[in-house]
């Protein structure tokens, strides 16, 4: 039955207000039996019988048989017990003498302010209530008022006048803080209800967004949620491309590498020139199904975190040198200037072939979008701590739309190139991504279209921990 959040919210919230209502009971209930209505009306009976015969003029003190009638009348008139009492304690006349055990009362205590309730227990062990109050025509002597104290009973304790009220307030109160429990238990329980009713739909292909709403911590919760979830959608979703797109890359050298085979199988392809041609077909779309599945392999180690880096301290000048002079043919030969512009860069710690081939991808195809006549800029150098190394082409640009998803695998923007040996598959920028992000840096793009692109590697000259072996990939 308690079982859900808000449930058990709804009966945390119930249980804290019956308890702080039954501690309030409890002390309305010792206070009641402490002081309950029959004493509070005896010690007002006192108080108004103090008040008409302390009022009641000169007292006949030489007369003790009148003194003891005009006490015994007021005493039944005022359903009290009446004494007069010598500051010494000697009674001089009591209403009831003989029914009662005398009195030891302190009637030196008096106060000509008003009377004070007391207490005080008899000879034969009987509780009273009484009052002292001095007379002023009578220096010396004291009027005490008395009654038995009355017992508090449970009958009383309802009849009495604060009990209904605040039985009243108590039930209102309960009442009200049931319904307020409710609503807190569904403001908190909610949207974690939402939230688990968007999970149940995303793992059937239909996922809906959660609106952060109650307390602090939940809409917290439902923004990492909806984070989260975003994620793994998109993950989904490259996933399915990524399966969509290697099948793509797959297909077509098989296709070639099956067609070709099947002419030389059935004869088609009988001259030496065209047997030549059908194999080398078939061994540049199997080399390039080579390279496809290395670099597969090398996206899932990286992925995974598990490549081992070689790092050692390198020169990253002589390194970048050494990409320039190995493009130097083939810029020449698309006719693009490749211009290399290098400050004195520090040594740092990596692994001199991973970034040789981020590098090497970079300028490459820096060299094949760049125009003829165009130009191909080699840049590097540091600041604040942070090693810089751009690749600038004068080419015909990225549009902004497609800007985000280059680094993107299988992505390529010119969808229209044609085909062959030298035609990439998308993977390039991934797999360079993915080694600079090992190195702890980071592969950014600006273009303009019209205008040309610039890739920038940007690395940190110091790392915590540079004499490791094994890099994980930071994400």
């Amino acid at each position: 039955m308690f079982n859900s959040l808000a449930a058990r919210l709804w009966l945390t919230y119930a249980l804290v207000t019956a308890v702080v209502l039954a501690l309030v009971a409890a002390a309305i209930a010792f206070y009641l039996l402490g002081n309950p209505i029959e004493v509070r009306q005896a010690n007002l009976r006192l108080g108004a019988a103090s008040e008409v015969l302390g009022q009641n003029g000169r007292l006949p003190l030489n007369d003790p048989e009148e003194l003891q009638s005009l006490v015994a009348r007021a005493a039944e008139l005022l359903d009290v017990r009446v004494m007069i009492v010598r500051a010494d304690g000697h009674i001089v006349a009591d209403s009831e003498p003989a029914e009662s055990g005398p009195l030891q009362v302190e009637a030196g205590d008096g106060q000509p302010g008003g009377p004070a309730t007391r207490t005080l227990v008899d000879s034969q062990g009987q509780r009273w209530l009484y009052t002292v109050r001095p007379l002023t025509h009578a220096p010396g002597f004291f009027l005490v008022t008395a009654t038995p104290r009355p017992r508090a009973t449970v009958r009383g304790i309802l009849s009495d006048e604060l009990f209904r009220p605040l039985f009243r307030a108590g039930a209102l109160a309960l009442g009200l803080a049931l319904l307020f429990s409710i609503l807190i238990s569904r403001w908190v329980a909610g949207p974690l209800q939402r939230m688990s009713a968007s999970a149940r739909a995303m793992a059937e292909g239909q996922f809906q967004p959660v609106k952060p709403e109650g307390p602090n911590e939940v809409q917290a919760l439902a923004r990492s949620f909806n984070e989260m979830a975003g994620r793994v959608v998109a993950g989904q979703r490259s996933q399915r491309d990524f399966v969509a797109n290697v099948s793509h890359e797959l297909k077509t050298p098989l296709t070639a590498i099956q067609g070709f085979a099947q002419a030389i199988l059935d004869g088609t392809a009988r001259t030496p020139e065209a047997l030549h041609k059908a194999a080398q077909v078939i061994h540049d779309e199997a080399a390039r199904m080579h390279r496809l599945v290395l670099d597969l392999l090398d996206l899932a180690r990286l992925d995974a975190g598990i490549v081992a880096f070689d790092r050692q301290p390198m020169d990253l000048a002589a390194l970048l040198r050494g990409v320039a002079e190995k493009f130097a043919l083939q810029s020449q030969t698309a006719g693009v200037a490749l211009d290399v512009v290098l400050d004195e860069l520090p040594r740092i710690v990596g692994d001199g072939d991973r970034l040789a081939q981020v590098f090497t991808n970079l300028v490459d195809n820096a060299i094949q979008h760049a125009p003829s006549g165009g130009w191909v800029r080699l840049r590097g150098g540091q600041q604040d701590g942070v090693l810089t190394v751009s690749v600038a082409d004068n080419g015909p640009g990225i549009p902004s739309e497609e800007q985000a998803r280059i680094f993107e695998r299988f992505y390529q923007v010119d969808k229209a190139r044609g085909g062959g040996a030298g035609r990439g598959v998308g993977l390039g920028l991934a797999i360079a991504r993915e080694i600079v992000q090992a190195h702890g840096g980071r592969l950014t793009l600006e273009s303009q279209l019209g205008e040309g692109s610039r890739f920038s590697v940007s690395l940190p000259l110091v790392r915590p921990d540079d004499s490791t072996v094994k890099m994980k990939i930071k994400r």
